[in-house]
């Protein structure tokens, strides 16, 4: 079965509402609603993995040339709603099924148990490993659209 990943940033959906001004009951719900999911996902076989990550003001950008040595930088800085939040690896019988999942990952709900409607990003991973110029051809298509 193919493996998707749901990506999940900082934008905040239709309540622009920073999470730490919420009820502290509201972010209660909108946790628990993550780990009855999780669970859900885990008791069918298809969540393969998922976490929460730290921001990037905590991140570094490693550079290297491979000869002349190592660059690390702090960041990237991004805009908070373009921060990866966290993410979930499900196994599934395919993008309709991956679908259905962000839409429950997306209706997660907000203040006053609103649901967030906060965007979900669906990519399918590569199954096959990128070996040769012509599967990179293959993927490079597949990333630009054609």
């Amino acid at each position: 079965m193919p493996k998707y990943l749901l990506i999940v940033d900082f934008q905040s959906g239709e309540d622009p509402t920073p999470m730490d001004e919420w009820d502290p009951a509201d972010v209660q719900a909108h946790l628990d609603h993550y780990r009855v999911l999780n669970d859900e996902l885990r008791a069918s076989g298809e969540l393969v993995g998922g976490l929460v990550l730290e921001g990037p003001d905590l991140a570094a950008v490693v550079r290297s040339d491979g000869r002349s040595g190592t660059s690390v930088t702090e960041g990237p800085f991004a805009e908070f709603s373009e921060w990866l939040a966290g993410f979930q690896v499900v196994d599934v019988a395919g993008t309709e099924r991956a679908v259905e999942i962000a839409a429950r990952v997306s209706a997660v709900p907000g203040r006053g148990g609103v649901p967030c409607a906060q965007p979900v990003q669906v990519r399918r991973i590569v199954d096959d490993a990128i070996a040769d110029s012509a599967s990179m051809g293959r993927w490079l298509g597949t990333a630009d659209g054609r």
